[in-house]
This record gives C-alpha cells, sequence and structure tokens, in this order.
C-alpha cells in the first residue's frame, strides 16, 4: 500500500500522486519518469520504483473512474467521485491491471530512452520485440488505455522504424515530456547519405579509438576531449548513449583553428538514415555567448557525416581557443526548447539501471526484448 495525496493542480485538473512523485504536468519531466496516456488522464512513475503506486493527473474523472479504482482502490475511487482532498492509502483493487499498466509505460521508455551504447556495452533493444509486446500490453489495458491515442503511438513507432532503419532500428515511443518527441516532417522521402550504415557489432573495446579521437596531419593539435551528449536532442538509434561518445580536437595551421567532432554510431544505427534526421554538432566558442535556439544554419554549426562507426564533422572557429569549446550535439526540431542544464547523473544511473536489468536478476520480468538483448549480451 501506499500514501497519496488526492489535491486540485489548476482548473480542470486533479492530481493523485505519492509524495515527491514526478508529474506529467512537471516543467521537464526527467528521462527517468516513465509516462502513459490513459482514458481521462496520465500516469507516470519512476523508472527506479517500482514498489510505489504511480501518480495521476486526471483531466476527465468520470472517464476515469474504472482504471481509478482498479489501480488505486476503494478509498481513493470513492475520494475521487465525491472530490474529497487528502491524504489517502492506495491498495489496487486490480493488481495484475496496476502492474500491465506500469510494464506498458516501462516498454514505451525503453523504445525512446534505452541507453544502447557499444562504448559501455549496453547492447540495443530488438524494436520488433518492443512494438510486438507495447501491441499486446495495449490489448490487455485496453478498457484504461486510450485506444486512439495508442494507435497513434505504435504507428508512430512504426513509422520512426521505417525512417531510421532498412529493416529494424529504435522508435522514438512516449517517456519523458510530450516536447521531447520527434516532430518528424512529411517529407519522409528524402533521399538519405549514400553511405549505408551498417549495424555497429564489434565489442566496446574496439571503438575506444573512436571515443578518443584520431590524431590529424591537418595542423597542430591545441586541445581535445570527450563527451556526452543531451539525450532529449537526438531520437534513439542515431548516436551512441555513451557518456563519452563525443571527442574533439582542435587543430590549428595557416591561421585557422578547426574544431573536428566526432560522435560514436549507436550499435542499432542501420540503413539510410534520411537527411531530417542527422545529427548536427554546433561548437560554441569559449567566448562566445549561449545559443537561443540550436539551428543547422547557424554560426560554428556543421551536419554530421557518417564514417565508419562515427558521425563525424569540422567547424572553423575564429582565433586562437584559450580554453575548451562547448560541443552541441542536436538533430534539428528534436527535443525541447528548454532542456534541463545537466543531466549527465541521471544518464549514468539510467545506464546502470540497464546494465543491471540484462546482467542481474530483476525485481520484476524482463521485457522480451530485454531477455533477447541478455542473452547476446555476452558477445556484445
Amino acid at each position: 500500500m501506499t500514501v497519496v495525496h488526492l489535491r486540485r493542480a489548476e482548473p480542470g485538473l486533479l492530481v493523485i500522486a505519492p509524495e515527491r512523485a514526478p508529474l506529467v504536468i512537471d516543467a521537464a519531466p526527467g528521462l527517468d519518469v516513465l509516462i502513459l496516456e490513459v482514458v481521462g488522464g496520465h500516469l507516470s512513475w519512476s523508472l527506479f520504483d517500482d514498489e510505489s503506486a504511480p501518480a495521476a493527473v486526471l483531466d476527465d474523472v468520470e472517464a476515469a473512474q474504472d482504471w481509478v479504482w482498479a489501480v488505486y482502490g476503494e478509498e481513493v475511487a470513492a475520494a475521487v467521485a465525491d472530490n474529497r482532498p487528502g491524504p489517502l492509502t492506495a491498495v489496487p483493487a486490480r493488481r495484475a491491471s496496476a502492474a500491465a499498466l506500469r510494464r506498458l509505460a516501462y516498454a514505451h521508455w525503453a523504445s525512446r530512452w534505452w541507453p544502447a551504447s557499444t562504448l559501455d556495452g549496453i547492447p540495443a533493444l530488438d524494436p520488433q520485440l518492443l512494438v510486438e509486446e507495447i501491441e499486446a500490453l495495449s490489448e490487455q489495458c485496453e478498457m484504461m488505455v486510450d485506444g486512439e491515442i495508442d494507435e497513434l503511438s505504435r504507428e508512430r513507432e512504426a513509422d520512426a522504424r521505417l525512417d531510421t532503419s532498412d529493416g529494424g532500428g529504435t522508435a522514438p515511443g512516449i517517456g519523458g515530456s510530450s516536447s521531447d518527441l520527434l516532430d518528424t516532417p512529411d517529407d519522409r522521402g528524402i533521399e538519405g547519405d549514400k553511405s549505408l550504415i551498417g549495424r555497429t557489432s564489434g565489442r566496446a573495446e574496439d571503438y575506444a579509438l573512436a571515443a578518443g579521437g584520431a590524431d590529424t596531419s591537418d595542423g597542430l593539435i591545441v586541445a581535445r576531449g570527450s563527451g556526452g551528449w543531451d539525450w532529449r536532442r537526438c531520437p534513439p538509434g542515431i548516436l551512441d548513449a555513451g557518456e563519452n561518445a563525443v571527442s574533439w580536437q582542435v587543430t590549428r595551421a595557416a591561421g585557422v583553428s578547426t574544431v573536428r567532432v566526432s560522435v560514436v554510431a549507436s550499435p542499432d544505427c542501420r540503413g539510410i538514415v534520411p537527411e531530417h534526421l542527422r545529427p548536427h554538432a554546433w561548437v560554441r566558442p569559449a567566448d562566445a555567448p549561449p545559443a537561443r535556439t540550436l539551428s543547422p544554419d547557424a554560426e560554428f554549426t556543421t551536419p554530421l557525416h557518417r564514417q565508419g562507426d562515427a558521425w563525424t564533422g569540422s567547424v572553423r572557429i575564429p582565433g586562437t581557443p584559450e580554453s575548451s569549446p562547448e560541443i552541441t550535439v542536436f538533430v534539428p526540431g528534436v527535443g525541447p526548447a528548454d532542456p534541463p542544464e545537466d543531466e549527465s547523473t541521471a544518464r549514468n544511473r539510467i545506464r546502470r539501471f540497464a546494465r543491471a536489468r540484462l546482467t542481474e536478476p530483476t525485481g520484476d520480468q524482463r521485457l522480451t526484448a530485454e531477455t533477447a538483448a541478455a542473452e547476446t549480451d555476452e558477445d556484445f
């Protein structure tokens, strides 16, 4: 059982939530938040807490009553019907239904945020297995999940698979904020880079050099480094999710400073990536102001092109850099306009979570795609 609080959030919205639980109406739901649209509202869970009841934001109390009873029990359902705010004890009346809803939310989360990384030894999840499980769970939860919304989600995932692969690839799902989801253009037929992107299947140690950058004969190397990238700014299945996937080096030749950027490709990056999904890099010189918006046409921005198992590009910057430049990797039009400051701690925790899901006993049953990934993990 869990103590939840019933309260009015704003006109037309009723909240049922444990103390400090993440809500869909939060300014920026974290990377570790599972979100599911249900009849009459939204449910949200913390990825790392599979014991507590979910948080709910209701916009249609009458429509939500059936699943409120199933997920929170009779006491909470009666308080919602009578509009009685305050602390309540949640005891699911249908534990199997409550568990299926969380599992469905987790499957959607995994389709968007699973941290596939060759560098970190985390294999990608099979997208077809994910979609099949999402469909099965949606059918199991059909009385609680908005059928039209869920069908739209499945169509969007299928479209994304067609866009980013030649028979596979990871599709954006529902997780974090809705503003994080890809606003895919209508021009799906754009021809991609002629270099085919083969499956990245080597072992992690084979990519250490790629992550660290390579020497160049084009000038004197005056600075170099590596780091991560904001997962909100690129759809899954394109870039390696490792915290050292981005490497850069600054060379100086004939009075010109050039920043070369390299990003390790995702282990499930395959096929031809359409032009509108290709990553870009913005290089912010040490003395330049922060960018208000990220645009492929902005100064010091370059498209990244696939070369082997990495995405690479270069930018000329003025003067001689006295400190390290700031590198931002992004896909135009993807991600919120004002993302959180630094989510490296959350990303690291999610990586540890993913590794544990594949290598250690879990508190709940693995997804079918996780089981398949765990079976092949030894050879990854």
